[in-house]
């Protein structure tokens, strides 16, 4: 699955997943859209919040971003119910290229409920 370019409403089953920060404020890019439209807590940084699920990417570097992904990935598996929509994590505020990010969510490939960006799924 593709994520679409232009989220604007979600299915009853569909998780918004964004990158915030560790404090959870939701003030720009696709963690602003989180909290206005899907319900993501202000403070909420990580994990399930709203119809939503949070991925810190403004903290470090790429491997300060993968253990995050990797929660991420685990739990997307542990929820086959629930059908997740990640969004370009990481390429927008926090200044991550395509090609950094991609290869973090690699695993999540396999999983039928995670729709990944354009050009993430190579």
């Amino acid at each position: 699955m593709i994520t679409p370019d232009y989220i604007t409403e979600l299915a009853p089953n569909e998780i918004f997943v964004f990158g915030s920060n560790l404090a959870g404020k939701h003030g720009g890019g696709a963690a602003r859209l989180a909290y206005e439209r899907f319900g993501a807590e202000w403070g909420v940084g990580v994990g399930p919040t709203g119809q939503c699920y949070a991925i810190p990417t403004m903290h470090g570097g790429v491997e300060d971003i993968r253990p995050y992904v990797d929660g991420f990935i685990r739990y997307a598996e542990q929820h086959p119910e629930l059908i997740f929509l990640v969004t370009r994590v990481g390429c927008g505020i926090a200044g991550f290229t395509d090609a950094q990010i991609a290869p973090l969510f690699a695993e999540a490939r396999n999983l039928q409920n995670v729709a990944l960006p354009m050009g993430w799924r190579r």
